[in-house]
């Protein structure tokens, strides 16, 4: 089946952007759904959303960025199905995409873990303040 979201670990964690949404409830039925963009409007949802933002194109994003990945890597653990996204699921998904491979060992360096993601969800570019989040987070990958 052709997406416009995709499955970072298959049948478990999905990514992708903001209007993807609809299709993956739709295919998918996950339980949560991560909402990483800054500037998320509150809205009436059916499903369960939470917010973590994280703000695009500032310095030191650090604890928003760590948390997302805990979260995620959490509820994975726990047996949740998890969709994540930011608004066009490039930027701030791929960094706690990256983030979410290394804390499940599916990768051992941030570079590596680009490369799956990318290989993924092509759409991902992670600007070089993400990359510079992931270099601090994770100093030894």
């Amino acid at each position: 089946m052709n997406t416009n979201y995709q499955a970072l670990i298959p049948k478990h964690i999905f990514i992708g952007g903001v209007d993807d949404i609809e299709e993956m409830m739709n295919n998918e039925q996950v339980d949560v759904i991560y909402d990483l963009r800054a500037e998320s409007p509150v809205e009436e949802s059916s499903y369960i959303r939470v917010h973590f933002p994280i703000v695009d194109d500032t310095d030191h994003q650090d604890e928003s960025v760590k948390y997302a990945i805990n979260q995620v890597v959490k509820s994975f653990k726990g047996g949740k199905k998890v969709y994540f996204h930011c608004s066009s699921g490039r930027n701030r998904t791929g960094a706690v995409a990256i983030g979410v491979l290394l804390e499940l060992k599916e990768a051992g360096t941030i570079e590596e873990a680009e490369q799956k993601v990318k290989s993924i969800r092509n759409q991902i570019k992670v600007k070089s303040e993400m990359k510079e989040v992931l270099k601090r987070l994770y100093p030894n990958a």
